[in-house]
């Protein structure tokens, strides 16, 4: 898998906190590290930061953003 994105980071978001409770489809459980999420996105606290790319959007501003997720298989 590629990812693709404008974004200057990404953040990872993984399910090892999930408890096995019911909660999927048809009343299905999900086991801890099933799946994860990776979020493109600007670097966490970059208002704070002046050497991290700016993330204020001033009024009439527009925001863009593109990522795209490449599948291939060997």
């Amino acid at each position: 898998m590629e990812v693709l994105t404008s974004e200057p980071g990404v953040q990872l978001f993984t399910s090892c906190n999930l408890s096995g409770a019911p909660g999927g489809k048809r009343g299905g459980t999900y086991p801890r590290y099933p799946g994860l999420c990776l979020e493109t996105q600007h670097f966490p606290d970059s208002v704070n930061k002046p050497a991290f790319p700016s993330t204020i959007l001033r009024p009439g501003g527009k925001f863009r953003s593109t990522t795209l997720y490449r599948f291939s298989a060997k």
